[in-house]
């Protein structure tokens, strides 16, 4: 039989193909990517006056989400104000959330994140609309931007603690929980406050892990995985013999 024409693919382990299964493997992270870029692009390209009603306008605010609450929700994770801070999330979302997706899977990935960030920001403008009625802040806030990805992504900071293994787990946690502390000790605004709530719906998503589905066992005492990220087949039992065969 003769070889297929148009050349070959790229080989199992060359770099082309570790990086179409990393992209394979955590869909949803790169699809997510993908969407801001675009919006930093049309962003980065209006003029001042569009680019500022663009950001406003898909602000999850307490203007807009009294006039459209659900879509303001949705569209005001796919936008970042400044364009120019696009590598730094991609190189966050590569190092966060891709593996939180390929851990949890896209379908709990998804749940983990999404409800943070609606949880987180709806707690955050709840607090701004009784500062507002408190009168300490003007009623101006009630327009403030507030868009963006980063309660989703200090939501799967938070879940990412449990894939790590001691001692590296609790260096990070401490980590975490200083980075996101001394702004919410100092001085905070609401997106702080959302940033805390995101970070503890991370922690509280334990029950969705692939470790508490197995009873509690660490990560690193599971089955060892292939040179491509995936999981190591155990090799097939064998064949048993015809004469220790017993019927019941």
């Amino acid at each position: 039989m003769q070889p297929p024409r148009g050349g070959r693919g790229p080989s199992p382990g060359s770099p082309v193909a570790r990086v179409k299964n990393w992209v394979r493997s955590s869909p949803g992270t790169h699809i997510w990517l993908l969407v801001i870029g675009i919006t930093s692009l049309v962003i980065a390209s209006a003029s001042e006056g569009l680019g500022q009603f663009l950001v406003h306008r898909t602000s999850s605010n307490i203007h807009e989400l009294n006039e459209h609450p659900l879509p303001s929700l949705l569209i005001s994770g796919f936008w970042i104000e400044r364009p120019g801070s696009f590598v730094l999330y991609a190189v966050l979302f590569e190092l966060v959330h891709a593996n939180v997706e390929r851990w949890l899977g896209s379908g709990r990935w998804l749940l983990t994140v999404g409800g943070a960030h609606i949880a987180a920001t709806l707690a955050s403008q709840e607090l701004v609309l009784l500062a507002i009625e408190g009168h300490r802040l003007p009623r101006s806030m009630t327009h403030v931007v507030d868009i963006g990805v980063s309660y989703g992504l200090a939501a799967a900071a938070g879940v990412l603690t449990y894939r790590l293994r001691p001692p590296w787990r609790y260096g990070y946690l401490c980590g975490l929980l200083v980075f996101f502390a001394v702004p919410l000790l100092t001085g905070a605004s609401f997106t702080d406050f959302g940033h805390a709530i995101a970070l503890v719906m991370g922690f509280a998503a334990w029950p969705l892990t692939p470790a508490a589905a197995a009873g509690g066992r660490p990560e690193h005492d599971g089955p060892p995985t292939g040179p491509g990220g995936d999981r190591a087949q155990p090799p097939p039992d064998p064949e048993p013999d015809p004469g220790s065969r017993q019927e019941r």
